[in-house]
């Protein structure tokens, strides 16, 4: 059985390979930028309560914006939402590289910004994820799914390190700078791509419409089971708040930071990398239990691991079984959800995957002071395992979910078929 990654996407689809490529340079240039914020709070105000608040401020924005991006994504061209959107980032992003390289910024403006920026990317999110199934063949999807997250990691590899660099070197302006080259350069690549008209009839965003997209997604027991999964190893099992914690006073190490921050992403690219063997699977729904188990496991190793550097192989083996588990759970939903409801049912999805992370720095926040740092991962590990293991028990068409015999996946299967979109990235120019 072959390992390595499949790249028949890439060799038979041009509008996926510019949709990949496209997130691949925006979420670079987001991670540039995501380490210049909060070090310009930290900076301005010297105070981590503050360096807290932003991501507050941004979360009822996520929430509205993630479901009414994915009600728009149902209804609008997909292509031009990723364009309006990605414009509206460029000038944003402008507002606070110009704000960052005033000899006094001003720190009521990134708190004002911060909100719409999110905003302007949480309804740009789900028209991104919708329009891939649509790049390509409807089997090709588990090989796409994997190279679109390879995409993902190597920005949140890379990106850190950079603006870490142009942090300490030419200062936060410019990493501002360079996300709004990042963001107008993925945007370019969206335009260039093909239309992809909705081939029947939308639904225009309203509240009901996203009441639709919900009842839907409850209707399903499988769905259920990835978003219930998600949120489970999300909010009990993710240590990230905790590393500078665990490298100062645990290893005695601090200046090893950096590896507790990559090391997961580091596995991830690695699974990514030998995803071949995604395509001759089937059982999805057991594949992203075992994986996400598996999650949880090496997370609880890495909390009693004796240094720093075996807690960073067993993140790394964390951060491996994560990609898995989300390449399958992107793979059902991509395969098997009706293209009328696709963005309003990422927008969901959206949610499931942000929402988990915020809350869960409140969680490990506070076990961490009331147990201690290695016994809160360890405890969140094993019971995030223990959650995977309960959703598989009481979801069962969850666990039981089959890519051969699944009625949604073959009902969007010969959808797509009778809509002529056999040939992959076809769409109209």
């Amino acid at each position: 059985m072959s390992l390595r990654v499949d790249i028949t996407p890439l060799r038979s689809s041009r509008d996926f390979r510019l949709l990949v490529s496209a997130s691949t340079v925006f979420y670079l240039g987001a991670s540039i930028a995501y380490v210049a914020v909060p070090y310009q709070i930290y900076t301005l105000t010297g105070s981590n309560t503050m360096v807290g608040l932003i991501g507050l401020v941004e979360l009822i924005p996520l929430l509205i914006s993630g479901l009414w991006g994915g009600a728009l994504a149902d209804h609008v061209d997909r292509r031009r939402l990723l364009v309006a959107t990605g414009l509206a980032q460029v000038f944003l992003t402008s507002v606070l590289a110009v704000n960052a390289a005033l000899a006094a910024p001003q720190i009521w403006l990134l708190f004002v910004i911060a909100p719409f920026l999110v905003s302007a990317s949480a309804l740009q999110r789900p028209s991104r994820e919708a329009l891939l199934p649509r790049t390509v063949t409807h089997d090709q999807l588990p090989a796409a799914n994997a190279l679109s997250s390879m995409g993902w990691q190597f920005g949140n590899l890379v990106g850190p390190t950079i603006g870490g660099l142009l942090l300490s070197s030419v200062g936060a302006s410019w990493c501002f700078i360079v996300d709004v080259f990042g963001i107008a350069i993925a945007t370019s690549l969206y335009a260039r791509m093909r239309r992809y008209p909705h081939r029947e009839q939308t639904t225009p965003p309203s509240f009901a419409g996203i009441l639709e997209g919900v009842r839907y997604a409850v209707s399903r027991r499988d769905l259920l089971g990835t978003y219930a999964v998600d949120i489970a190893v999300m909010f009990l099992a993710m240590p990230i708040v905790l590393f500078p914690a665990l490298a100062a006073t645990i290893f005695r190490e601090p200046h090893l930071l950096g590896l507790l921050y990559t090391s997961e992403t580091v596995g991830a690219l690695i699974a990514s990398g030998l995803s071949g063997w995604h395509r001759r699977v089937h059982s999805y729904g057991k594949v992203v239990v075992i994986a996400a188990s598996g999650y949880g496991l090496f997370i609880a190793l890495a909390g009693q691991a004796p240094s720093l550097w075996l807690c960073c192989v067993a993140l790394a083996a964390a951060g491996a079984c994560d990609m898995t588990s989300a390449v399958f759970r992107m793979t059902l939903w991509n395969q098997s959800i009706p293209e009328g409801l696709r963005g309003r049912l990422a927008g969901i999805e959206m949610l499931s995957y942000s929402v988990g992370p915020l809350a869960a720095q409140v969680r490990a926040g506070y076990t961490a002071d009331s147990w201690g740092v290695r016994r809160a991962i360890t405890v969140g590990g094993v019971a995030s395992v223990l959650g995977v293991i309960l959703t598989a028990g009481v979801l069962r068409e969850f666990w039981g979910y089959d890519a051969r015999t699944d009625e949604h996946l073959l009902a969007e299967r010969a959808r797509r078929a009778e809509h002529g979109e056999a040939v992959a990235g076809q769409g109209e120019p």
